[in-house]
């Protein structure tokens, strides 16, 4: 049986190919060729893919992401649907939903929601449960530093917190809206904000909800 995943990154790699190389994405200042090198790299080159959150590895991510950025970009893409190589973690079914549930909607995201006719897609609720405990897992981490207190709210009442303090502003939307917004795309969220107006107006406009 196939797993969110694996539908998710045949989505992309689909999406990535329709729109070409040079289209815009949500990730600042990266086409879509950038986003699938990233792609690529994050689960081919882990000698590299480490400056992702290790600053003192940053320059030898740099290195390697020009050197697949400059790789023909229907290769990329063919990376990209093959998956990882048998030796990496990745390709593991478990630890591919663990990892990847969340990294390939969020990029699939990325490229439809740059595009001006995007609407919202329908999602089935297995998936929507399986992003929400997901981000229930990482949600901490995407609002750690934050100006303000966060709290995710699903529809029916379901919360978790992303950030302790004061003032507080509770976000609100299906999981995969929040998963959006908790990952720093907070201008493409469809999701519904409460709390102090100053709180919201820094949290909107923060760059350190993510990774």
């Amino acid at each position: 049986m196939s797993t969110h995943a694996k539908r998710e990154r045949l989505l992309l790699a689909d999406l990535l190919e329709t729109a070409g190389p040079d289209a815009p994405t949500l990730c600042e200042g990266w086409t879509t060729r950038d986003l699938a090198a990233h792609v690529v790299v994050r689960e081919r080159r882990p000698d590299a893919a480490g400056g992702i959150l290790i600053k003192q590895l940053a320059s030898r991510l740099d290195r390697v992401m020009a050197e697949y950025t400059g790789k023909p970009y229907e290769e990329l893409i063919q990376l990209i649907r093959t998956g990882p190589p048998r030796f990496s973690p990745f390709s593991l079914k478990p630890v591919d939903e663990m990892s990847n549930i969340i990294e390939f909607y969020v990029h699939t995201e990325d490229v439809r929601r740059a595009q001006p006719d995007w609407s919202v897609r329908e999602l089935d609720a297995v998936f929507q449960d399986a992003l929400w405990s997901r981000l229930e897992r990482t949600a901490r981490l995407m609002g750690r530093g934050l100006p303000t207190g966060l709290v995710l709210r699903r529809p029916d009442g379901q919360t978790t917190v992303a950030q302790r303090g004061t003032p507080v502003v509770t976000v609100t939307g299906e999981p995969s809206e929040l998963v959006l917004f908790s990952y720093g795309r907070q201008s493409a969220a469809k999701v519904d904000l409460d709390g102090d107006e100053n709180a919201i107006a820094k949290l909107q406009e923060t760059k350190q909800l993510g990774i």
